[in-house]
């Protein structure tokens, strides 16, 4: 499965990773089931909670059409507590 598209890092996601979750912006067309099995299966974690918003896409003139970007969906995963996904963790040098 390829629901997920990429992390996503605010000031406001960097804040929630102290509390353990984890925020990514999916294909707008995944489920949250099939999201929560996913991250289950492919980081080997425990979801806990997931809380999904749909994030419209921005209008774009191009010339004299107006037309728009694509929409995503963003997920806030919630792992239980001493699980974390790896990727995410790592500090910067």
């Amino acid at each position: 499965m390829d629901g997920n598209k990429y992390a996503v890092f605010t000031d406001k996601s960097i804040r929630l990773l102290g509390k353990n979750q984890y925020t990514s912006n999916v294909e707008s067309r995944s489920t949250r089931t099939e999201i929560k099995h996913w991250v289950k299966l492919f980081f080997s974690v425990k979801v806990i909670a997931m809380n999904s918003h749909r994030l419209s896409g921005k209008s774009r003139r191009m010339g004299p059409i107006m037309g728009h970007t694509m929409h995503c969906k963003r997920m806030i995963i919630m792992l239980q507590p001493g699980y974390s996904i790896p990727p995410l963790r790592k500090k910067r040098t």
